[in-house]
C-alpha cells in the first residue's frame, strides 16, 4: 500500500490547499504527512510552511496541481450552470403542471426577481460581446 501513495498530498480548502509531503519510509512504517506549504488558487500565492524552503521539485508539483485544480473548478462552474438551466426547465414544468396556487404565491416574486436580474446581466454581456465584434 505504501508504495502506491503519492509523494504529495493536497488538502483542499475553499481557496486552495494545504500541501503535505507524504513519508512512508520511517521506522514504524506509518504514513506521516509533513505540511510544507499553503496554496491560494485565487491569487496564485504559495506560502512555505514555517521556515521551510521549497525545492524546485516541490514548486513544480504545486504549480502542476494548481493548474489541474483550476481546470477542475472551471469545469465544475460550467457544469453548475448547465444544471441551473435544467433546474429552470424543471421549475417551469413544475409551475405549469403541479404547483398549487399557494406554492406559486410563495416563490413567484423571488423567481421573477432572480430571472429579471439574470436576464439583465445576460443581455448586457451579450451586447458587450457584439459591440466588441463590430
Amino acid at each position: 500500500m505504501a508504495s502506491d501513495l503519492p509523494e504529495y498530498y493536497f488538502r483542499v480548502r475553499e481557496n486552495g490547499a494545504l500541501v503535505f509531503r507524504v513519508d512512508t519510509e520511517n521506522r514504524q512504517r506509518r504514513i506521516e504527512m509533513d505540511q510544507i506549504a499553503a496554496v491560494n488558487i485565487r491569487n496564485g500565492e504559495i506560502k512555505p510552511h514555517g521556515d521551510r524552503v521549497l525545492s524546485e521539485d516541490d514548486l513544480a508539483v504545486i504549480h502542476d496541481w494548481m493548474a489541474e485544480r483550476q481546470e477542475v473548478l472551471a469545469h465544475r462552474d460550467i457544469d453548475d450552470i448547465y444544471r441551473a438551466v435544467d433546474y429552470l426547465n424543471l421549475t417551469t414544468q413544475w409551475a405549469q403542471s403541479r404547483a398549487s396556487e399557494d406554492q406559486l404565491e410563495e416563490v413567484t416574486d423571488a423567481l421573477l426577481l432572480a430571472m429579471h436580474d439574470l436576464r439583465a446581466v445576460l443581455v448586457r454581456k451579450k451586447a458587450d460581446r457584439l459591440m466588441k465584434g463590430s
